[in-house]
């Protein structure tokens, strides 16, 4: 029997291993062309030189705000799924991550400094996921500015893994 459900158990990983989708290398992805300056939309957390942009460095203390947000958007909307069940959830994240980009975009100095200390910029979020992805996942810091630039940016949090998947398919 335990022999039994080792072997199941073996297979049902290995078929939800190949049922994921595969990630090309950052190197192997045809990463956008950016903006240089910063006319797009979307201003790059990182410079030309590929250094982290001065408005980075100076919300690395805006995780804390963020979350902060975050907080008081989830006690709203716990406030009012206790009235209105299942859109007062929903309706709290909102608020939550408007609030969290509020408090982030303050703590990094807000629109002006970023777009001010911005060398590169994108028209989309989804060409700014992948060029984050092709050319800056190895910098030592990533995991910390893909965050922040996700707490600025809120649907780069949703548009990121997609994107990334969109391009890996493009690069077989």
């Amino acid at each position: 029997m335990k022999k039994t459900l080792t072997i199941l158990a073996l297979a049902l990983t290995l078929g939800a291993c190949a049922s994921a989708p595969q990630l090309a290398a950052p190197q192997a992805i045809k990463a956008p062309s950016p903006i240089l300056g910063n006319t797009g939309k979307y201003m790059s957390p990182y410079t030309e030189d590929g250094t982290v942009a001065p408005w980075v460095e100076k919300g690395r203390a805006a995780s804390a705000g963020a979350g902060v947000g975050g907080f008081v958007g989830a006690q709203a909307g716990a406030k009012l799924a206790e009235s209105i069940p299942f859109v007062g959830g929903w309706l709290g994240q909102s608020v939550g991550e408007s609030v969290g980009r509020q408090v982030a975009l303050k703590m990094v100095g807000g629109e002006e400094f970023i777009k001010a200390n911005s060398d590169m910029s994108f028209n989309t979020v989804n060409e700014l996921a992948v060029y984050m992805y092709a050319r800056n996942s190895s910098h030592k810091d990533f995991a910390e500015v893909l965050d922040l630039t996700q707490k600025i940016y809120p649907d780069l949090k949703q548009a990121y893994y997609p994107a990334i998947v969109a391009a890996s398919r493009a690069a077989r």
